[in-house]
């Protein structure tokens, strides 16, 4: 089998729950594919750098699959006919990476400094 990162934004008026359940639906056509999602990450809403399909925002999540090429495309078929997916691009990988990825590590890093800022507090005497 081989091993795949696949990353999909929804558009951001979509709910929480809304987002929730395209991940279970994705996940169980993977799973009917006899795919095995190893990680999801959900990156959260975030910026795009310019607009898709009329959005300025997007909820993005990524996927680490291991499994055969045809459920990663029965997947992608079912996004591209999606209201709520704007973009999606699976790509493969040699191995699937273990830990958090880089956007995750990124936002866990930003989290740690602003906790270690005093924000304008100073020391009194």
């Amino acid at each position: 089998m081989a091993f795949y990162e696949h990353t999909f934004l929804v558009r951001q008026d979509a709910a929480q729950t809304q987002v929730d359940a395209l991940i279970e639906q994705y996940k169980g056509v993977l799973t009917a594919g006899s795919a095995n999602v190893a990680k999801v990450e959900q990156w959260g809403l975030k910026s795009l750098t310019f607009r898709v399909k009329k959005n300025r925002k997007a909820y993005f999540v990524m996927f680490n699959i291991d499994g055969p090429h045809q459920a990663i495309a029965e997947m992608e078929r079912q996004m591209s006919i999606s209201e709520d997916v704007l973009r999606y691009m699976t790509i493969k990988v040699e191995a699937l990476e273990e830990g958090p990825s880089a956007q995750m590590r990124r936002r866990d890093d930003r989290r740690e400094r602003d906790d270690n800022v005093g924000f304008g507090q100073e020391e009194s005497n």
